[in-house]
């Protein structure tokens, strides 16, 4: 089957003579593999239930990248290889993220792929690496609880929701949130029904254990100075960019 024509479980295909829209996950080095693998998982249902669209996973090499578990991932395609995704997704991690946060290369892939995109998202600290690409001044954003003040040293109002949207940018809180974020992706681009569709077949109906997390009774400020050491030990060796964060 041609890129241009992709067939659904009923039948339905897509017009040859639309584009692909590519959603395009990013890549690099140290990433939490949930904030990728989850949201990832649920994009790659439009293959099959909306015709037109195309996951893909985007990294600077095609070669295996290490993630904080055991598992390493390997991109399917380079960004020269897909330079203007229609959508646009940054997982994030701990202290590889915030390192990255220096990285001048991967931030500029970042505003490239993000200028032309009709959807920018992020999983975690993934909205960091948005803010330190520029993208998300004067916006209304969100991150994992444990960095979500930054958001300010980016020109970002921080908001502590499960995902927060403003204009065509989507920005998730923490790890499993990016499930939900990209349910609402799928929404915008495919209607609420498919988003629905694939909320069923991935059977993600959450009932942790131990109920919903008590935000109201927990002490979170108890983090902070480890938050810190992580933040700091990350930019060691960019101290201008560590003092604007950590002041």
């Amino acid at each position: 089957m041609s890129q241009t024509q992709t067939q659904t479980q009923t039948g339905a295909t897509a017009d040859p003579g639309t584009a692909l829209r590519t959603i395009a996950f990013v890549a690099y080095p140290g990433i939490t593999v949930l904030d990728l693998v989850g949201p990832l998982q649920v994009c790659s249902a439009l293959r099959d239930l909306s015709p037109g669209f195309r996951t893909v996973v985007v990294g600077e090499r095609i070669e295996p990248m290490g993630t904080d578990t055991p598992l390493a991932v390997v991109p399917s395609h380079t960004f020269d290889e897909v330079p203007e995704p229609f959508a646009l997704v940054v997982p994030g991690g701990l202290a590889p993220t915030l390192a990255a946060l220096a990285d001048e290369q991967l931030l500029e892939r970042l505003r490239q792929a993000a200028s032309g995109a009709h959807l920018v998202g992020s999983v975690c600290t993934g909205s960091l690496l948005l803010g330190a690409a520029g993208l998300l001044e004067g916006r209304r954003a969100t991150t994992h609880w444990w960095y979500r003040d930054l958001l300010t040293r980016f020109g970002a109002t921080p908001v502590a929701e499960r995902w927060v949207e403003d204009g065509r940018y989507v920005t998730a809180a923490g790890v499993s949130a990016g499930i939900d974020m990209a349910l609402h992706l799928v929404a915008r681009v495919a209607g609420e029904e498919v988003a629905r569709e694939i909320q069923l077949l991935i059977e993600y109906d959450p009932q942790p254990p131990f109920g919903p997390i008590d935000w109201a009774g927990t002490d979170t400020g108890r983090y902070r100075p480890l938050a810190r050491q992580v933040l700091t030990g990350a930019l060691a060796g960019h101290p201008e960019l560590l003092a604007r964060l950590a002041d």
